[in-house]
């Protein structure tokens, strides 16, 4: 267990992701182009064949949103940091930080009929089960240290780690799912952030 000299308020930590995550969501919109239009070309056609765009930009965009929202429920329970809590929370941001750069090669390969699509998806999928494993570490971290009150039991423990760690399942699942098809995987990526809406990480055995 970490000493109290050890052990920080997590105010500062809060408000250094909170600016990163603000960064890594603006950096998303960045990647819309208008589209360049031919003579005689009408310009909503032209938006429709941007589809690709606009549904990784989304798909990102909830993902780094849920993200956030779960970011803050957890860190209000927290009520210390220690180093290793600091260093787990960096790898979180290097993941999140990252995701605009294969948004942008999803988008620009989805509809490719070549094996670009299934890398980009590939790629884009890695992305998320990394970010995800940093996000149970983190939890996995703070019971482990009792950087959190709890009342739960280690089964409770057990089943709030396995029952978060879905999610990192069926991420490391899609990077195969991105052989097959990249458009599914981009379903089920958005899907899954809508369950991370819903799914939160509780330190109490009553809601556990």
């Amino acid at each position: 267990m970490s000493t109290q000299s050890d052990l920080a308020e997590t105010n500062r930590l809060e408000a250094f992701s909170d600016g990163v995550f603000a960064i890594a969501i603006t950096l998303l919109v960045l990647e819309l182009h208008s589209p360049e239009l031919e003579e005689g070309q009408r310009l909503w056609p032209a938006l429709v064949h941007e589809w690709p765009q606009f549904a990784a930009y989304l798909t990102s965009f909830a993902i780094l949103g849920v993200m956030w929202v779960n970011h803050h429920s957890l860190f209000r329970q927290i009520q210390r940091a220690d180093r290793g809590l600091l260093f787990l929370n960096l790898q979180l941001l290097l993941w999140a930080t990252l995701l605009p750069f294969p948004t942008s090669l999803f988008a620009e390969h989805l509809r490719d009929d070549s094996i670009n699509a299934s890398v980009a998806a590939a790629v884009y999928s890695t992305n998320l089960t990394l970010a995800a494993i940093a996000f149970s570490l983190i939890w996995w971290h703070v019971l482990h240290k009792h950087l959190v009150e709890h009342n739960m039991t280690n089964a409770q423990v057990r089943r709030s780690l396995l029952r978060y760690s879905i999610g990192t399942l069926i991420y490391a699942a899609c990077i195969g799912l991105s052989f097959i098809s990249a458009q599914a995987t981009l379903l089920v990526v958005f899907l899954l952030a809508v369950y991370y809406g819903f799914e939160q990480l509780r330190t109490r055995a009553s809601t556990a």
